[in-house]
C-alpha cells in the first residue's frame, strides 16, 4: 500500500462530517456526485462514476467497519490538477483495512469493497491520525 503522498496544491476542496449511519454513508456517495458536478465534472462522467463508487465503500466501511458509537466520520473530497484525492475518516483507530484486499468466498455477502476501492483508484491506503484513521484514494482526474 503507497504512502500518503499530498499531490500538488488542490483547485478545489470540500469536506463534511456525517452521522456513522447507512444514512451517512448514502449521503456521502450522494455528496461527493453533487460537488464533483459543480466543480465540472458531470454526472455522467467516468471520474463521477468512479469517484461515486469508491466513496460509497469508503463511506460504506466506516459506518460498518470503524463506527464508534455517538461519533460521526468525515468525508474529504480534494481535487488537484491531475488527481481526485478522496478521503474518509472514522474514529475507530484498533481496525485497520488489509494491506492487498482478496476476493472472499464465492458465497461471501461482504468483503468486496476494498477489491473494489483498490481496481478503481490509481492508489489507495491508510493513515493514522490523533483518533482514528484515514482511508484514501486517489483517482486520475482529467487535464484542467
Amino acid at each position: 500500500m503507497p504512502t500518503q503522498a499530498q499531490p500538488t496544491t488542490p483547485i478545489r476542496e470540500f469536506t463534511q462530517r456525517l452521522s456513522a449511519t447507512p444514512r451517512g454513508a448514502r449521503l456521502a456517495r450522494r455528496l461527493a456526485r453533487y460537488h464533483l458536478d459543480g466543480w465540472g465534472i458531470p454526472y455522467d462522467s467516468e471520474l463521477n462514476v468512479t469517484a461515486e463508487a469508491i466513496t460509497a465503500e469508503l463511506a460504506a466501511n466506516a459506518v460498518t467497519h470503524g463506527r464508534v458509537p455517538g461519533r460521526d466520520f468525515e468525508l474529504r473530497l480534494t481535487l488537484h490538477p491531475h488527481t481526485l484525492r478522496i478521503e474518509v475518516s472514522d474514529t475507530l483507530t484498533e481496525r485497520r483495512p488489509p494491506q492487498s484486499p482478496q476476493l472472499p468466498e464465492s458465497e461471501g455477502e461482504s468483503g468486496r469493497g476494498l477489491v473494489i476501492v483498490a481496481a478503481l483508484a490509481k492508489e489507495w491506503g491508510v493513515v493514522g491520525r490523533g483518533v482514528g484513521k484515514t482511508v484514501w484514494a486517489d483517482v486520475t482526474s482529467p487535464r484542467r
